[in-house]
């Protein structure tokens, strides 16, 4: 019967160690849970510049102003009726 019983305690003690220091112990839940919650961020940082991405490319098709004001400021385009005119610092060429 003493047998039985060091056996059965030395079992239990073995699913202790691997419930506490195993694969699937609390350690490593731990570590998942930090893993988990970094990607949350970073899932949410991204969730958010889709929503701007997705809202910029709504303006592109639904109207020119946008396409018409980035060629402006970006490549510098003008239209063709228009005259450039570009004013320099007195005193400087």
């Amino acid at each position: 019967m003493r047998l039985v019983t060091v056996g059965l305690l030395l079992l239990l003690l073995l699913v202790h160690a691997e419930l506490w220091f195993g694969k699937g112990g609390i350690s490593h839940v731990v570590q998942l849970q930090g893993q988990l919650q970094a990607q949350e961020q970073a899932n949410g940082a991204a969730r958010l510049r889709n929503q701007r991405l997705g809202a910029e490319i709504d303006d592109l098709k639904q109207g020119l102003e946008m396409v018409e004001e980035r060629a402006r400021l970006e490549l510098g385009m003008i239209e063709a009726d228009e005259v450039l005119v570009q004013l320099g610092r007195p005193g400087k060429p």
